[in-house]
């Protein structure tokens, strides 16, 4: 199976981010957030504006359980919400989420409506040539998933030909176009299961630990895993590139390494997915 790479623009986007990371200590955040808000008068500064107002403005889907979805009580809830909370009080600040489809995600950032988007996103070459990442916070493997008697499809390649549903500027749509599918748009996930458990594409790419999530929810939903890929994916924050986001973006790998180092990324990953995907292995 042909394998997507992260090339050497991703890894170059990595490397700035872990080099931030050295001799961080445990009031590393705080101490770097109050030294930018005191060295610059720069009202351009992100940061700067977000604590001084006190919130942090983040875009999410609200639809893509376990990442960020609404509980029976219809409170937000997810791994992406709870990691979006300790980030910004590490900041000192308050986060203030922001549901919208994913294709106005980016544009909302564009736009400087939020401030990061956290929602599983994956880090791509072209992303990465229009936003600022933050450094991982998670590493997922992208499933094909099939209905339960499919067995026409047990790899990427046989993706040829074949209708897959996926939100459109998706990279799983961009995956699935590579090997050259077909894909249907779609709004969110349980869309997605409901055009493959009818019959209407012949196949689906989402993160392995949402097809899980998915089966918990519904047990007897006759779909399956074909194929998974190899290399895990970079699951990290955008935000807008440029000046205005540095220190910012700095801030946030710093909260990030903290959470690691302090098991909270791993205790949120093993509740909301089972497992630990707060690291690469």
């Amino acid at each position: 199976m042909k394998k997507k790479r992260v090339t050497a623009l991703v890894l170059a986007v990595l490397a700035v981010g872990m080099t931030a990371l050295g001799g961080c200590g445990k009031d590393a955040v705080s101490s770097v957030a109050e030294d930018t808000v005191s060295d610059t008068e720069n009202t351009e500064d992100l940061l700067a504006q977000i604590q001084e107002k006190g919130e942090l403005v983040v875009a999410m889907e609200g639809t893509w359980a376990p990442w960020t979805y609404h509980d029976e009580q219809d409170a937000l809830v997810g791994y992406d919400v709870e990691v979006a909370q300790h980030i910004a009080e590490k900041l000192g600040v308050t986060a203030t989420f922001v549901e919208c489809e994913w294709d106005g995600i980016f544009a909302g950032i564009d736009a400087k409506r939020y401030d990061i988007a956290v929602n599983g996103v994956e880090i791509t070459d072209e992303r990465a040539e229009k936003y600022d990442f933050s450094d991982p916070y998670a590493y997922i493997r992208t499933a094909i998933i099939v209905k339960g008697d499919n067995d026409e499809i047990t790899g990427f390649e046989d993706l040829e030909g074949k209708n897959t549903a996926n939100t459109l500027t998706s990279t799983y749509a961009e995956l699935a176009e590579s090997y050259g599918a077909v894909t249907t748009g779609v709004d969110d996930l349980n869309q997605t299961f409901e055009l493959l458990l009818a019959g209407r594409v012949d196949a689906t790419l989402n993160a392995e630990v949402s097809f899980y999530d998915y089966l918990n929810a519904h047990p007897d939903a006759e779909v399956k895993i074909a194929a998974l890929t190899e290399e895990a994916s970079y699951v990290a924050i955008p935000m807008r590139k440029g000046a205005e986001t540095e220190t910012l973006r700095a801030a946030v790998n710093r909260a990030i390494a903290e959470l690691s180092e302090e098991g909270v990324l791993s205790e949120l990953s093993n509740k909301y997915f089972g497992t630990d995907i707060s690291q690469n292995e």
